[in-house]
């Protein structure tokens, strides 16, 4: 088990507040005047056209992410899904490109600050870095309050600009018939400002580097990448479909403050300069917000590699605050650095193709782990007109590099083999695990790699923490079994299996057999070293039934890839209606069978009872006698449906005397009792000092 686990601490809004704020800053402040020299009046549609290009990328990246919400997003899912060298690629190159673009975005907001302070604009993005530096340090959940705080003002100042700049401007969307109108550069200088502006969008993804830490990934993500993307289209469109109606052409092209040039026309109804003052506050609230959400997502980056032993194990270090305080520290460092020596815009520009071609790897990703067939990818979000979408976002983004121009795509190469030289030097070969890849290569007769189905069980059992009392729960009924022939043979096992369980599913030994013997081979996990378990859904079945065997001797298995030093086989029946349970309910136990000194537990237990409890985590579990409890005494003489225990700690298994009770409502509750109880750790302790 890991400790170096972040908190899940970031809900819908953050979120949202994540991706909003990473989208706006040189794209809305800056590139609207720029992209307009290139197309005339449609520059406004070229921004809608990248709304709508980006989205296969959404799609891509939203099934990834609630599939493996990991740290690292980006290098998370290149490294599990196409291997650790691509993964490498992409985690380095996403922490270098993501540097200098959010140093880029602090030098904005120093421009801005400027005005009113009478430093210089570098020196400001020096003191911003640390500032934001210090906060991401602080705690995710009080970095993304920022967040919330910078992206709402962001929001509310540009719906005001462009509400009165409709008003101001009309809805005249004619289209001109000039040469200087709407394509002033013909149909191909509308399709390169396309490429020019989608960058604008690329930081709709940089959330996936913050998932591990997302309460209910397979919602928040999905949904608050919509969202910010609905707005973000919206006030890209609007916005700068006012700058263009209300500033003249010459105005418009030469304009590096589109927004705030736009906004003296018309932004007149507050006193003195104070329509002026909220543009500058936007601007602000929009470079911060970038920078900001920026560190937070970069130092993740150097963090998951670190986990996965690709950079020094310093980068996973978590502090009191539950942030990568190490991956913080150094990624501010090395921003202080990039706005000390380089020219920032040029390269941050640059490093926009190596994005691009990112969203292309995420769209691959995607096909290899739909086609890998690995039975524990179950994301909570599909992205839908599979494979087509993910074949166009690879075309999209495989055009838009090349539309960028030669310098880009050789800053990109060379991106991409300095990440592939720092794999080999790094790893010398000793990096054994491989991608999903090898799945897809053993459906045509190649090496498969097994752990990677393992890990994906492990990272179910996270998302679904809120069910961990539907595995407790299933452990309490759990019947289990001691082998102590040699050499047994599963089809043994099963035949044992049949006739316990078809006396509680009450249906017919035979018909059992032949599911279990007929689909164990295609249904089965390698849940750790020496442990497997088959899982089956089934009509007949109404609530979760588990038959685990303990193997003291040997167990013959003719599976490919299993050995023959099993110790523990699990067999786990589901009802058919509830998709998905058999694989959660798996990831739990997989995670209770990887913990520190199982395997030790689990073959020197004397008896049933103590095998049930290695099967329960520690710290959320107690067996508690009611005479030797204060407040359980209380409920001596109670019907368990008339008594209220802490938070939502349950009693599982009743021992009375030498008879084991699985409790219900109308279970009346004995001084002589003795409880194993299961719940929250919270709520345990709060009954261990009871």
């Amino acid at each position: 088990m890991s400790d170096n686990k972040l908190k899940k601490q970031l809900g819908l809004y953050d979120v949202f507040a994540i991706c909003t704020g990473a989208m706006f800053s040189s794209g809305f402040f800056l590139l609207p005047g720029i992209a307009a020299a290139q197309t005339g009046e449609s520059v406004y549609l070229a921004y809608l056209a990248s709304g709508i290009l980006i989205i296969p990328a959404m799609l891509s990246v939203a099934e990834l992410s609630t599939a493996m919400p990991k740290s690292g997003g980006t290098y998370y899912f290149l490294d599990r899904s196409l291997g650790p060298m691509v993964g490498t690629i992409g985690g380095l190159g996403s922490w270098v490109a993501l540097m200098f673009k959010s140093s880029f975005a602090l030098i904005g907001m120093g421009a801005y600050l400027a005005l009113f302070v009478d430093v210089s604009f570098t020196m400001l993005a020096l003191i911003l870095t640390l500032i934001f530096g210090f906060l991401n340090i602080f705690g995710a959940k009080e970095t993304t309050l920022l967040q919330r705080i910078l992206v709402t003002v962001l929001v509310i100042i540009m719906g005001l600009f462009i509400i009165q700049g409709v008003s101001a401007a009309g809805l005249d969307i004619s289209i001109s018939d000039s040469e200087d109108g709407f394509f002033s550069n013909s149909l191909h200088g509308f399709i390169s400002t396309i490429g020019l502006v989608f960058v604008s969008y690329a930081g709709l993804t940089k959330v996936t580097s913050v998932a591990e830490e997302v309460k209910n990934p397979d919602r928040n993500i999905p949904l608050g990448m919509i969202l910010s993307l609905t707005t973000a289209s919206l006030i890209y469109v609007a916005g700068v479909y006012v700058m263009q109606q209300v500033l003249t052409a010459e105005e418009f092209y030469s304009s590096l403050t589109p927004v705030a040039d736009a906004g003296a026309k018309f932004m007149n109804w507050l006193p003195g300069s104070g329509g002026m003052l909220l543009i500058v506050v936007a601007a602000v609230a929009a470079f911060a917000s970038t920078g900001n959400a920026g560190i937070m997502s970069a130092s993740r980056y150097p963090f998951a590699m670190s986990r996965d032993k690709l950079m020094s194990s310093k980068f996973s270090d978590i502090g009191k605050q539950g942030t990568p305080y190490y991956a913080i520290i150094v990624t501010v460092i090395c921003m202080i650095l990039i706005l000390l020596i380089f020219d920032v815009e040029s390269v941050a520009k640059l490093a926009s193709a190596f994005q691009l071609l990112l969203f292309g790897f995420m769209c691959l990703a995607v096909i290899v782990m739909r086609e890998s067939n690995i039975n524990s990818y179950r994301p909570g979000f599909r992205s839908p007109l599979y494979p087509w979408v993910q074949i166009a976002g690879m075309l999209i983004s495989v055009w838009l590099v090349a539309e960028m121009g030669i310098l880009a795509v050789s800053l990109t190469g060379f991106i991409v083999v300095m990440c592939v030289a720092w794999y080999i030097y790094y790893t010398k070969g000793q990096i054994n695990r491989r991608g999903a890849i090898f799945h897809v290569h053993e459906r045509l007769g190649k090496k498969r790699y097994d752990d990677l189905e393992l890990e994906l069980l492990n990272i179910l059992n996270e998302k679904n923490t809120g069910e961990h009392l539907s595995y407790k729960e299933t452990i309490a009924r759990s019947i289990i079994v001691d082998v102590d022939s040699d050499n047994t043979k599963v089809d043994e096992l099963l035949r044992e299996a049949s006739e316990i369980l078809s006396g509680r599913l009450k249906v017919e030994k035979k018909m059992l057999l032949n599911e279990l013997t007929e689909n164990y081979k295609h249904r089965f996990n390698k849940l750790s070293s020496g442990v497997i378990c088959s899982h089956h859904a089934m009509a007949n079945v109404s609530a979760p039934e588990l038959v685990v065997f303990r193997i003291k001797q040997s167990l013959d298995l003719e599976i490919t890839g299993i050995d023959g030093n099993v110790y523990m086989y699990a067999i786990l029946l589901v009802p058919e209606e509830e998709e998905g349970l058999d694989i959660r309910l798996v990831g739990h136990l997989a995670e209770i069978v990887q913990s520190s000194g199982f395997k030790k537990r689990w073959m020197q237990s004397g008896n049933k009872r103590e095998l049930r409890e290695c099967l329960l985590s520690e710290g959320h579990f107690i067996q508690l006698k009611v005479n030797e409890s204060k407040q359980l005494m209380e409920f001596a003489g109670k019907k368990i449906r008339d008594i209220n225990l802490p938070g939502s700690s349950l009693i599982t298994i009743i021992y009375r005397g030498s008879e084991l009770i699985i409790p219900h409502g109308n279970t009346l509750i004995s001084e002589e009792d003795e409880f194993l109880m299961v719940g929250d750790p919270d709520d345990i302790k709060e009954l261990m000092s009871s």
